[in-house]
């Protein structure tokens, strides 16, 4: 380390910035989880500051950020000089799911006491996410029973060839072992596949699904987010859903939560409408600018909308929406919402998780979007 690491880099620089502001973070949720583990651990002061930097930048692999915390000052500091190793950095991003959510509520807390983060309209919006899983490894009724029969053939094989003392018998018996324990974990995978539904599941990753994409379906996870205004990101989460229009009422009700008041306005996409969503928000009270596709589709292209409304509540919002007012306000939606996933996607690098399972994923989406908050108040404080 030099004699300054602020003679080095900018006094302004984002490492200074996240430690400042991890220290006023109530970090008590991770000290009771590593109350209960045990053990010699690092910090959650340092753990939290590092992998904030990380996706601050776009590293969300924790054998890259291994390394990158040898070569790379920022992260050598916040580090304080400590070489973390992968499997530690690992650990962290996986068992700590209400803490990281509660410092995402905490930095909102933040943000909004510098006056960003104003819920006069909120876009809500969401994106497929690759899973760290292949597609070609799955599990189907009809595969788990092949391999069933193929196993038991292969097992009876080799034990008529001990029997005869035709072979190694040591070495087929060990061979014997492993297909039989094989075996044993069938009927889990099966029941596992029964409960969930589906025609076919993952063998790596039993929580992702596939879900329709531009370029096809794609194995991974559903990705939600509400932004402010101003570009700051007020609710997130990860689901397993295949379509968006049970996801409006959940994520409103997740702003609400986190910021203390529900949004001023609701944008979102024709995915997110339904009739029922729509008579809730008035049941609620609560502004929406949600139109049905081939509403959106007259005010994308700017085309005659065609079909009807089939509902009261669906003849409200068409008319709403065919206002000037309504065309501009919901004009906003892709200039409020999309910008931020264009950011964690592309510059980010958050296309394909790392981890595995709904859990984990949440996590890893948690920290990709408070690393985002973060640096948006870092530019707004800076400017």
């Amino acid at each position: 380390m030099p004699p300054s690491v602020q003679d080095e880099l900018s006094g302004d620089h984002l490492c200074f910035f996240l430690r400042r502001v991890v220290e006023r973070l109530d970090l008590s949720g991770f000290e009771r989880a590593y109350a209960t583990e045990g053990g010699a651990l690092y910090a959650p002061e340092l753990m939290l500051s590092v992998w904030l930097y990380a996706y601050a930048t776009g590293i969300t692999s924790a054998r890259q950020l291994e390394r990158r915390l040898v070569e790379d000052l920022p992260l050598r500091y916040l580090a304080a000089g400590a070489r973390v190793d992968n499997w530690a950095l690992s650990a962290f991003r996986r068992r700590h799911a209400r803490a990281l959510n509660d410092c995402f509520t905490q930095v909102l807390e933040m943000a909004r006491e510098l006056g960003m983060g104003k819920l006069g309209k909120v876009a809500i919006d969401s994106t497929r996410i690759k899973a760290s899983a292949s597609r070609d490894k799955l599990d189907t009724e009809q595969h788990l029973r092949d391999l069933r029969a193929g196993l038991r053939r292969q097992v009876r094989r080799w034990q008529r060839m001990v029997d005869a003392d035709d072979a190694d018998a040591g070495g087929l018996e060990v061979a014997i072992e492993h297909l039989e324990s094989k075996l044993a974990e069938l009927p889990q995978r099966l029941e596992r596949l029964r409960k969930s539904g589906l025609k076919k599941l993952s063998q790596s990753d039993p929580d992702a699904r596939f879900l329709r994409t531009r370029n096809g379906f794609e194995l991974g996870y559903t990705a939600e987010i509400a932004v402010s205004d101003d570009h700051l990101i007020v609710a997130q989460r990860v689901t397993q859903n295949a379509t968006d229009n049970a996801s409006l009422l959940p994520m409103v009700d997740q702003v609400r939560e986190r910021c203390g008041q529900p949004p001023g306005q609701t944008l979102a996409d024709s995915g997110f409408f339904s009739i029922a969503n729509l008579e809730q928000m008035e049941e609620q009270n609560l502004d929406a600018c949600v139109p049905d596709s081939n509403l959106a589709r007259s005010l994308n292209l700017g085309v005659r909308c065609r079909q009807k409304a089939c509902a009261p509540a669906h003849r409200r919002m068409r008319r709403k929406l065919q206002t000037d007012d309504g065309r501009l306000t919901y004009g906003r939606r892709k200039a409020i919402v999309e910008p931020v996933f264009g950011v964690l996607k592309q510059q980010r690098g958050v296309r394909q998780f790392r981890t595995r399972g709904i859990e984990n994923v949440g996590n890893e989406f948690t920290l990709a979007t408070l690393a985002y908050n973060l640096t948006r108040i870092h530019a707004v404080s800076a400017s």
